[in-house]
């Protein structure tokens, strides 16, 4: 995209590039995850569900993405 930037954060311990900022959201579809299967911390604080929507991920940000499974 013109005009953006570069960037990274750190996903579940590992570096991972990101084009500036984005929304949780967006970067949920791009990992492939359904948001009501997943719990997510920005910078050790938890997200609420309902602010996923308006929550930017930015450069440095550390991310901790829990993906639930079923079965049994």
């Amino acid at each position: 995209m013109p005009g953006s930037i570069a960037t990274s954060i750190t996903l579940n311990g590992d570096s991972y590039p990101l084009d500036a900022d984005t929304p949780l959201t967006a970067l949920l579809e791009r990992l492939n995850m359904r948001r009501g299967r997943v719990a997510v911390e920005i910078n050790r604080e938890i997200v609420p569900k309902a602010n996923y929507d308006a929550t930017m991920v930015r450069a440095g940000d550390n991310v901790e993405i829990i993906n639930f499974v079923g079965g049994g």
